[in-house]
């Protein structure tokens, strides 16, 4: 996803603290290819992630304590996609706000 407007990007990936990550740049460069990537790779595993859910809770035997860890990291996953959605939702908004009132 290219965007020319000067927006940030919002980064899949957080520092150390837990803070955002944002790049500037038209989107062509290596960053954004890494984020890309990890982006398509963290939708990815939340589908796989997804279907091992409906597996164990389908399962009457699972146990408490895989139920806890499969909660946490659906949490995480969750976390994942929001950032993704976000992210690509300002570049959207970015693009259509650049293209003019009209989409032209």
């Amino acid at each position: 996803m290219r965007t020319g407007s000067g927006e940030p990007r919002l980064l899949p990936w957080t520092t150390t603290g837990g803070e955002p990550c944002y790049l500037l740049g038209d989107g062509a460069g290596t960053v954004s290819r890494i984020a890309d990537r990890i982006e398509n790779a963290q939708l990815s595993m939340a589908g796989d992630l997804l279907g091992h859910a409906a597996d164990l809770l389908a399962d009457r035997r699972s146990t408490g304590v895989q139920v806890h860890y499969l909660a946490c990291r659906l949490a995480e996953s969750l976390g994942d996609v929001r950032r993704v959605a976000e992210s690509r939702g300002r570049r959207l908004d970015a693009d259509t706000d650049a293209d003019g009132p009209d989409g032209d």
